[in-house]
C-alpha cells in the first residue's frame, strides 16, 4: 500500500464492505483488485478489541487473511452486540494503515455501526405466524402445563414459533426438537432424547418456568432468554438487540394471543334460553 491517499474509485466500495463486514477494514483501500486475499489483524489490548490493516504497536495482533471473492466472511469482532465506533487512517512505517482503535497520530477517517450477533442462539424460529395448530401433541402441551404451571398457550405459541411443532426439526444453530432446545441445554433437563415430542415439551416448559422465575414473571424478558440466552439478556440488562430476537418477540406474542383465544372455553349463555331472531329468549315464564 502506497502513503498517498486511498483513491477514490475505491472508496465507495471500501465503505460498503466495511459496514457490511462489521468493519473488517478489507475495502480495496488502494490495492489492486488483482489482489486475491487480504490480512486483517485482530488486535487485542487491555481487554479490548480492535480490528487493522497493520499490527497495533503495543497489542496482541493476530492476522486473518480474508479472500476477496469470500461469499461470508467471518465475524472478527466477537459477541459485542450493536455498537459504533471510529475508522482511524494514520501512518506506519510510510505506510498508510487503517484500524478502529485510536493511536497517537490517528485521523478520523470514517465513523460506522455494526452487528455482531453471531455465536448467540438468536433466531427467528422456524414457524410463521398462521392459524393454531391445537391437534399437535395436544396430550403433552397439556400435560407439560399442568405439571410446570406454565400457561399452555404460551408453551404452543413457543413451540409453534421455534418448530412449527416438528419434532425431527434442526435449527442452523443446532437447536432440536418441538422445542428447539440447544443439546447443552437439553442434556441439563435431562433429556435422553431430543427428537421425543413428550420429552421435548416437558423440558421445554420446566425450562420456561425458570425463566419466568428468575425474571420475576416478566414474559418479554423469559421469551428474549429463551432465544437468545439468559447471557445476552444479562449483558444488556435487558431484550438483547439482535434482530432476530426481536422478530421472535414478535412472533411469540401474536401466536400467544391467537393461542389463548383459541384454548380459551366458548363463551357462557344464559340458561334456559334459545335464540330468536339473532336475541336469545327465555324459556321460563
Amino acid at each position: 500500500m502506497s502513503g498517498s491517499a486511498p483513491p477514490s474509485r475505491f472508496l465507495t466500495r471500501f465503505r460498503a464492505q466495511f459496514l457490511a463486514w462489521a468493519a473488517l477494514c478489507v475495502g480495496a483501500l488502494g490495492i489492486a483488485d488483482a489482489a486475491e486475499a487480504r490480512s486483517v489483524y485482530r488486535c487485542v489490548r487491555a481487554g479490548t478489541v480492535s480490528l487493522s490493516t497493520a499490527p497495533e504497536p503495543g497489542s496482541q495482533c493476530e492476522a486473518k487473511e480474508i479472500p476477496d471473492d469470500a461469499v461470508q466472511t467471518p465475524n472478527l469482532w466477537g459477541e459485542m452486540g450493536v455498537f459504533s465506533g471510529t475508522l482511524y487512517e494514520r501512518e506506519q512505517d510510510g505506510v498508510l494503515v487503517y484500524g478502529t482503535r485510536k493511536l497517537p497520530g490517528a485521523r478520523e477517517y470514517l465513523r460506522f455501526t455494526v452487528a455482531t450477533p453471531p455465536g448467540e442462539p438468536a433466531h427467528e424460529g422456524l414457524g410463521k405466524v398462521e392459524a393454531p395448530k391445537l391437534d399437535r401433541h395436544a396430550k403433552a402441551f397439556k400435560a407439560a402445563a399442568k405439571r410446570s404451571g406454565v400457561d399452555d398457550a404460551m408453551l404452543r405459541a413457543i413451540a409453534h414459533a421455534e418448530s412449527r411443532f416438528d419434532e425431527k426439526a434442526v435449527s442452523p444453530k443446532g437447536a432440536q426438537g418441538v422445542m428447539q432446545l440447544m443439546p447443552a441445554t437439553a442434556e441439563s433437563l435431562g433429556v435422553t432424547d431430543p427428537f421425543s415430542p413428550a420429552q421435548s415439551i416437558d423440558a421445554g416448559a420446566r425450562y420456561l418456568r425458570t425463566l419466568l422465575k428468575r425474571y420475576k414473571n416478566d414474559r418479554t424478558l423469559a421469551i428474549a432468554a429463551y432465544n437468545a440466552g439468559p447471557g445476552a439478556v444479562a449483558r444488556y440488562a435487558g431484550v438483547p438487540p439482535y434482530a432476530e430476537t426481536k422478530a421472535y418477540l414478535e412472533k411469540v406474542e401474536a401466536l400467544y394471543d391467537a393461542y389463548k383465544r383459541a384454548l380459551a372455553p366458548p363463551p357462557l349463555r344464559p340458561a334456559d334460553a334459545v335464540p330468536v331472531g339473532g336475541a336469545l329468549r327465555s324459556t321460563l315464564p
